[in-house]
């Protein structure tokens, strides 16, 4: 069987196969573990991920490698990072589409009512991350400058690899690796891949602990939640039977994730000093999250329904998510060991909790945001994924999606800009 370009056996697509399950499999009853009310859910998966990275990665990269011959020489290839691309990417896309979905009916409606608090939180979060960034960046220089090998280039280049990290942005990640001298991208991936852990664990269990710590009835909440109706449901009144091209929505869902890939690949130069052949795009996460929102919003064209089944988009938001979590960590764990270093996880878990505390405490007594609505807009602040899946379950109801995808596309583009800036100034 051929696959990225080289020959690959069944049986060693079989054994990729088993890990990503065996990996869920354990990842989930890691999750399950409660203590005090506090649980890991699906994040479980990502620390089983990372564990088996560490440990496993080396026998995942002998079961990938492939031998060809070039020009009568013997090249040898691994095609393991490839492949946990896939899996992540795969997942990715069925998560976002399936939230683009679920928030749509009410997402333009609670953006219409929250816009100003939604892009200022957006705005207030990500300059909260650049400021720790260049605190960090700061204190380093000031640690290492009686150093005759300290490189100020190399801590750049960390400290945004950090911040991507903390912040669970693969775009900023990207930029970062774009905008950086090529001897340095290596710095940036190392960087994303320590601070990433607690990027992913800490929002997770903070949208879990502020709840209980707030006493809050979840209820009462939920009501909260409830957008008033911005006059969609006139625009999508139809008296007839609306016609399914497939009994659970697959087409609709298939064709906004096409869409969306290739909205999402679009780019757009960046023009100025230090950003020559630097371009800004939405990416696969953006292209395919606005795509959905809108597919949802409609959910009609004529008499043909683009709304898949409630069903459908749940099990393709869960299982998104596990694929998600599994591809990026696996690759994470593979490098985390060899290139840990305890400053750099601190200088990581500071770039995560100041923008989390400042953007919870800014909505909360500042814009007035209900519980909720808070959280839901942290979660695309920090552009968290895993968190919007734990919140989810947390709030018992999908409507905290729409404050996640009206915060998202604000914090995407300014944590891109912000991860440029840096390297151009520091």
């Amino acid at each position: 069987m051929s696959i990225f370009g080289g020959v690959i056996s069944i049986k060693t697509i079989s054994f990729l196969m088993f890990s990503v399950f065996a990996i869920a499999a354990v990842g989930y009853l890691l999750g399950r573990i409660t203590i005090k009310g506090v649980s890991l859910g699906t994040a479980g998966v990502f620390i089983v991920a990372l564990l088996f990275g560490c440990f496993f990665y080396d026998a995942i990269a002998a079961q990938t490698t492939v031998s060809t011959v070039v020009d009568g020489v013997k090249v040898v290839t691994s095609y393991t990072s490839n492949a946990l691309k896939v899996v992540e990417n795969m997942g990715l896309i069925l998560f976002v589409t399936a939230v683009g979905f679920i928030a749509g009916p009410k997402f333009f409606g609670n953006l219409k009512k929250n816009f100003k608090s939604y892009i200022l939180l957006g705005l207030i979060i990500i300059l909260a991350g650049g400021i720790a960034a260049v605190s960090c960046i700061l204190v380093g220089r000031a640690i290492g400058s009686g150093n005759a090998e300290f490189d100020s280039k190399e801590l750049t280049a960390m400290v945004v690899g950090l911040l991507s990290g903390s912040l669970t942005s693969t775009p900023a990640f990207s930029a970062a690796k774009a905008t950086v001298e090529a001897e340095y991208e290596a710095v940036v991936s190392v960087g994303h891949g320590i601070a990433y852990i607690f990027g992913v664990v800490g929002v997770v269990l903070f949208v879990q602990l502020i709840p209980k710590m707030c006493r809050a009835n979840m209820e009462e909440e939920r009501a909260k939640l409830v957008v008033v109706d911005d006059g969609s449901s006139k625009k999508k009144a139809y008296t007839g039977k609306l016609i399914d091209m497939d009994p659970f929505g697959f087409m609709p869902f298939a064709l906004a994730s096409v869409i969306g890939i290739f909205v999402g690949s679009i780019k757009i130069p960046l023009s100025g000093e230090g950003l020559s052949g630097t371009c800004f795009s939405l990416t696969t996460t953006g292209g395919c999250l606005i795509t959905a929102l809108v597919f949802g919003h409609f959910s009609r064209i004529g008499k043909i329904s683009i709304m898949p089944k409630e069903s459908t988009l749940k099990v393709f938001r869960e299982l998104g998510l596990m694929l998600f979590l599994i591809g990026a960590g696996v690759a994470g764990g593979a490098s985390f060991v060899k290139y840990f270093s305890v400053i750099n996880f601190f200088y990581g878990v500071w770039m995560t909790l100041l923008p989390l505390l400042i953007g919870f405490f800014f909505a909360k007594y500042v814009l007035k945001l209900s519980l909720l609505n808070n959280l839901g807009s942290i979660t695309g602040g920090m552009t968290s994924t895993p968190a919007l899946g734990t919140l989810i379950s947390v709030a018992g109801t999908e409507d905290v999606a729409s404050a996640y995808a009206a915060t998202y596309p604000v914090a995407l583009i300014a944590v891109v800009l912000v991860s440029q800036f840096i390297i151009i100034l520091f």
